[in-house]
């Protein structure tokens, strides 16, 4: 997108800058780009702390594996290190973070990991690849909700990524 990240935070942000601080030691790219509009900020924070719930029916390794994936195509250095560090995190190694870009070489995966992979991949290109054969699988794997929820996941790595 070629914007400079802001270098003064938006006072409304400033609570969010200090948790960033506090976590990670410093404030994040996002709030610098995103806080030009600090309403989105927020809606996109609210959007990934719902997708992040507790009770998602989506497995967390699945929904840190597509996102690392997701972040990868993409390009994005500061999605690939945050992504990176929750699949780390949520798996105990880092062995599927270092085979994601491979996954289907990889023996490390489970199917639901596997064809959740498949999906982000075929949904993220442009146009996307998703075809009725995948459709068929995914509805035979994850009930409504939780395909809902992954193709939100999908659909909102893609732009926050963007930048």
């Amino acid at each position: 997108m070629g914007l400079p990240p802001l270098s003064k935070i938006p006072f409304i942000l400033r609570p969010q800058a200090w948790l960033h601080r506090r976590h990670y030691g410093e404030v994040l790219s996002p709030i610098r780009w995103w806080g030009r509009i600090p309403f989105i900020f927020y809606l996109v924070s609210m959007f990934v702390g719902w997708l992040e719930r507790k009770r998602s029916p989506l497995d967390p390794v699945v929904r840190s594996l597509v996102s690392a994936r997701i972040a990868q195509m993409c390009l994005c250095e500061f999605c690939v290190d945050i992504t990176s560090m929750k699949v780390a995190e949520r798996t105990g190694s880092t062995d599927k973070l270092l085979a994601v870009a491979d996954w289907r070489q990889s023996p490390l995966f489970s199917d639901e990991e596997r064809l959740a992979l498949e999906y982000a991949e075929a949904a993220s290109v442009t146009p996307p690849t998703v075809d009725d054969a995948l459709r068929t699988r995914l509805a035979a794997h994850f009930d409504a909700q939780a395909l809902t929820e992954l193709t939100a996941l999908i659909g909102l790595q893609k732009p926050v990524g963007s930048f």
